[in-house]
């Protein structure tokens, strides 16, 4: 078998780079050398990166042993073109390394964990830098097995932001504004736009996309599944296209820009509170919803600082999490305890366990669930 060329079955190939330091080896590639980044993973805290040059292709990863392997290749290949019996792995002259990769590999979900998962807001000892010099805090420290992750993302110096056209490779990914503006621009869905506090976007799958600029200190929360997932640059696409496509499905997901200003506010199923929808769970055939909530008006004679109760039951989905926007509240639940809630804080809720809020006027949450809350009312 050792004669039958694997050529045909090759799509691409990349030299690895073990290395200490990522940040140090990327500057130096790409000023120093011209590569340009095609893949960078985790965003949060980036691991992997894949750069293009000069008619070569470098993966580089951390060496987290602190001692860096000699190179070795890693070639993308398509399977079913490999002769029948082909490992997985090839081994050269002096040493060499070939790894066979699947380059059209579908996204891997690892089977989730329901658990409880309470994370605050700190000082800036919780930050840490991510993709393109941008603040990340981690708010799903243990990714629910690695399917899914939250980041409270931070821009702290306002103007352009060094990124460049992308896109990931997951199953669900939704960005929320917090607090200040960004200014986005999306494949086939127009002009760039600007992305204001309470404003959302679901990015469905491999849709390319780029931040242009941010207002000083603006906040975005991103929530994705898997928690792990690639993210490819693309060079050769600019952005805008000069197409406005509101209707193209993406891997059957379409583009949501959801406008707070906009929108209006509707019956929510936690008693007690009203939820503002963002369509999100049309567009992605009830994959995945996304929602504000806040307290329902009380009425005119109650104190203006009246608590309002609701309770949920329990859920029965994969994934509920509750991101504080606004205001305070307290979380009961006789299986979790009792916990009080400020701006910046967040949790997960597992499946089959009872909570209850108690919240006054001014609270305002972020809810994302998969699968869907589907809201009453017309498809929008």
């Amino acid at each position: 078998m050792s004669s039958i060329s694997l050529a045909p079955a090759i799509d691409a190939a990349q030299l690895v780079l073990r290395c200490t330091d990522l940040g140090a080896s990327l500057e130096f590639l790409t000023s120093r050398l011209g590569f340009k980044v095609r893949l960078i993973m985790p965003s949060e805290a980036p691991s992997v990166a894949v750069l293009r040059a000069h008619g070569c292709t470098l993966r580089l990863e951390t060496a987290t042993d602190g001692a860096p392997d000699p190179a070795h290749l890693r070639l993308l290949c398509k399977p079913a073109l490999l002769p029948a019996g082909t490992p997985a792995q090839l081994h050269g002259p002096d040493g060499l390394v070939v790894d066979l990769v699947d380059a059209h590999a579908p996204v891997a979900i690892p089977p989730g964990v329901q658990e409880f998962v309470l994370t605050r807001l700190g000082g800036p000892e919780s930050w840490g830098v991510g993709r393109a010099g941008m603040l990340y805090r981690d708010l799903i420290p243990s990714r629910l097995n690695g399917r899914f992750v939250a980041s409270h993302i931070l821009l702290p110096a306002g103007g352009p932001v060094p990124d460049y056209v992308h896109y990931h490779r997951v199953r669900f990914q939704v960005i929320f504004c917090k607090a200040g503006w960004v200014r986005l621009v999306y494949e086939d869905q127009g002009e760039p736009f600007i992305l204001n506090a309470g404003d959302c976007v679901l990015q469905p799958p491999e849709i390319r996309h780029r931040v242009l600029e941010s207002s000083s200190g603006a906040e975005v929360v991103e929530i994705g599944c898997p928690a792990i997932h690639e993210t490819h640059g693309d060079p050769e696409m600019a952005l805008p296209t000069g197409a406005c496509l509101p209707q193209r499905l993406y891997q059957a997901q379409k583009f949501v820009r959801h406008i707070a200003a906009t929108a209006s506010w509707g019956p929510s199923r936690l008693p007690g509170f009203e939820a503002r929808d963002t369509g999100i769970a049309w567009a992605t055939e009830g994959l995945g919803g996304v929602r504000v909530l806040r307290p329902a008006a009380v009425p005119a004679a109650a104190a203006p600082d009246a608590a309002v109760l609701g309770t949920s039951g329990a859920h029965g989905g994969e994934f509920l999490f509750l991101f504080v926007l606004a205001g305070r509240c307290e979380l009961g639940s006789q299986a979790l305890g009792q916990h009080a809630l400020a701006a910046g804080d967040s949790c997960v809720l597992p499946a089959g366990a009872d909570y209850r809020f108690s919240a006054a006027a001014g609270l305002e949450l972020l809810e994302v669930s998969l699968p869907a809350r589907l809201p009453e009312g017309p498809r929008t």
